[in-house]
């Protein structure tokens, strides 16, 4: 992809071989990477996988990508943040370098969909926070809801000097793997979010001023005078119920 999309080339070809370990491939494996640049990361998936699924936004990449790569690989032009994940052959193992801006939507639209495992490069503090629990300082809402979703692992710290051009802050390699079900039950998954959401848009406030825009009638609720810093996912979730419950 180029520099002003975004991308930022990995150069270490260590760290994309680790990549590609890490994320255990067979020959069964049909393999979606997200903004393949100039393919390096790709062609060792091709050596692994039995196919690889490129999503590229660059036309002038995408062209090159398509006349250079082996014949396993699929090179799709498109904007992957868009594009219908559905429409695309089943990928069982997601494995890419992420142009940071689009980290947040690229997340989303994967727990969205079912796959074994993803490898994924994030930026530092981004994989700081889909790692972080309850009373650290990264913890938020993308926390909650990739907890709720998956089980995370941040598995190295890449240094910024291993991409051209280099980025302003380090990197990380990350293992997301979607859960069969979610991590707690919630009756509603849409307003559990809208709660989540609300209440980390004011997570210095205490809970109850945040959610008497939602219910007027708090009373017997528990955590009001928590902040929801302080709440596990599991604990929003019993309160994003009774709130249910109460409005109801």
């Amino acid at each position: 992809m180029a520099q002003h999309l975004g991308q930022h080339f990995l150069l270490d070809s260590s760290i994309a071989s680790r990549e590609v370990q890490y994320a255990s491939l067979t020959k069964h494996d049909v393999v979606l990477e997200i903004g393949p640049g100039k393919g390096a990361l790709t062609r060792l998936l091709a050596t692994s996988a039995r196919q690889v699924i490129a999503i590229e936004i660059d036309p002038r990449l995408a062209r090159q990508l398509s006349m250079d790569l082996p014949s396993n690989v699929q090179v799709i032009q498109g904007d992957a943040v868009a594009y219908d994940f559905t429409s695309l052959p089943r990928f069982t193992k997601v494995v890419a370098n992420l142009p940071f801006w689009i980290s947040s939507a690229i997340t989303s639209k994967l727990l969205d969909c079912s796959f074994e495992k993803a490898v994924l490069i994030y930026q530092w503090e981004f994989a700081q926070r889909l790692i972080a629990g309850p009373g650290t300082k990264h913890y938020s809402r993308l926390s909650v809801f990739v907890s709720y979703k998956a089980t995370c692992r941040l598995l190295e710290r890449v240094p910024r000097e291993s991409f051209s051009p280099p980025p302003e802050v380090d990197a990380a390699i990350v293992e997301l793997i979607p859960r069969g079900h979610p991590a707690f039950t919630v009756r509603d998954e849409t307003f559990f979010f809208e709660v989540v959401r609300r209440l980390f848009s004011q997570r210095r406030k205490k809970i109850k001023t945040t959610l008497r825009s939602l219910c007027s009638d708090l009373d017997g609720l528990p955590f009001l005078d928590e902040r929801v810093e302080q709440l596990s996912p599991a604990q929003i979730g019993s309160l994003s119920d009774l709130l249910l419950e109460r409005i109801s």
